[in-house]
């Protein structure tokens, strides 16, 4: 009987230690997603997402920055970029090589406020947020727009914009957070509407449709698909963080389906690329790169960045 709860108790300090280990192992995910119309070159989209940037994060910096050399086509950024009041010099160190790139981007809970402690059994629970028992620190979140859009990144937090890619014209509309009730789906040709033009229905040379998110909640995902759109890309998940091999995410922080809880499917069904898929459009979802502050740790589910190689349905 000692035997075998020593050896439970190794077994269980192996896995904390491991966990650790695997937060810092960050992955590039490879993924082809065949959604463009016929004939056209393939599109490298990097998708990065919940960096959760701290100071003293020197490896993921590089890390980071290293993702400019794929030379991807764009960049979207799916929020929650940074987890610390003093995260600003190292967050835009790691996003100046993809400053660079054309870029979108939305915005992450904790974009807005710092993290602070809590149980991790409430993300088991149906719904894990909690009124604060304390203010929030507030992070300066409007520098960070300010610093994102003049790098030249469109800004799709409950608005619409278009872009030429290669070549190509995408229009692109996207939700604040959802996870902090802050979504406004914005109407075509309305006041968020950046460009009239980023309206498919008015804009019949556009090429591609994109929804960006942070949170997939499911009110969002429909909203992306009754707008037409051909792919949403979002993050907030982590993955699960905490994964059972063989059977996967534990929750997704979210109202999202476990088995959604990070790669390539399709929505409101099945791939379009599969059987019952007809009418669905593709959904990404990042694992992320990062982690609360105060649950640093993985298991079973990388730290990531997606390079999504569009190409011709």
């Amino acid at each position: 009987m000692l035997r075998t709860v020593g050896g439970l108790a190794l077994a269980g300090v192996a896995g904390v230690a491991w966990s650790l280990v695997e937060a810092r192992w960050y992955t590039l995910r490879e993924v082809t997603v065949p959604v463009l119309p016929a004939g056209q070159a393939p599109l490298r989209v990097l998708h990065v997402s919940d960096l959760h940037l701290t100071p003293g994060q020197r490896r993921k910096v590089d890390w980071v920055r290293e993702l400019a050399t794929l030379d991807p086509h764009l960049v979207v950024d799916t929020g929650d970029n940074w987890a610390h009041l003093d995260a600003m010099p190292a967050l835009l160190d790691a996003l100046e090589p993809l400053l660079a790139l054309p870029g979108a981007f939305v915005l992450g809970s904790n974009d807005y406020l710092a993290p602070g402690p809590k149980n991790p059994v409430r993300y088991l629970l149906p719904d894990a947020r909690k009124k604060p028992t304390h203010p929030p620190v507030e992070l300066p979140w409007r520098e960070l727009v300010a610093r994102l859009t003049s790098g030249g990144w469109a800004d799709l937090s409950n608005r619409r914009d278009v872009l030429d890619v290669d070549g190509r014209r995408l229009s692109l509309v996207g939700t604040d957070d959802a996870h902090l009730d802050q979504d406004r789906f914005p109407t075509a040709g309305g006041a968020d509407d950046v460009r009239a033009r980023a309206d498919r229905r008015d804009a019949p040379t556009v090429d591609l449709h994109v929804g960006v998110t942070h949170a997939p909640y499911r009110r969002v995902l429909d909203a992306m698909h009754a707008d037409g759109v051909d792919l949403t890309i979002a993050g907030h998940t982590h993955g699960g963080q905490l994964a059972v091999p063989f059977y996967g995410a534990l929750t997704t922080n979210c109202d999202l389906d476990r088995r959604r809880a990070k790669g390539l499917h399709g929505w409101p069904g099945a791939r379009p690329d599969r059987p019952g898929g007809a009418g669905s459009s593709w959904l990404h979802v990042s694992a992320g790169l990062g982690t609360s502050p105060y649950a640093p740790v993985r298991f079973a589910c990388r730290p990531e960045a997606t390079l999504l190689t569009l190409v011709p349905a």
